[in-house]
């Protein structure tokens, strides 16, 4: 089940500071790639391409937006798919 009707959520890796709290809050969304950044991830996958995003399920919705507000580095957008 997603979140609200396409919604996903990105991380800008130019603003990334790699300081994990994403990580924290929702491993099941967002994980560290070799490269110390986070990145958000879908059935496992890395989606390492700039601006990737990936569906927001509804019962992850409120910590992916802590996540976001808890970012250092301001880098985790959410938005509504075309």
């Amino acid at each position: 089940m997603t979140g609200q009707p396409d919604e996903q959520v990105w991380i800008d890796q130019d603003r990334c500071t790699g300081d994990g709290l994403c990580v924290e809050y929702v491993p099941e969304i967002f994980e560290f790639d070799v490269d110390g950044l986070a990145y958000v991830k879908a059935d496992g996958e890395l989606r390492t391409t700039p601006e990737a995003g990936v569906a927001v399920p509804v019962h992850l919705r409120l910590s992916v937006l802590d996540a976001a507000k808890d970012c250092p580095g301001e880098c985790i957008h959410l938005r509504h798919a075309d």
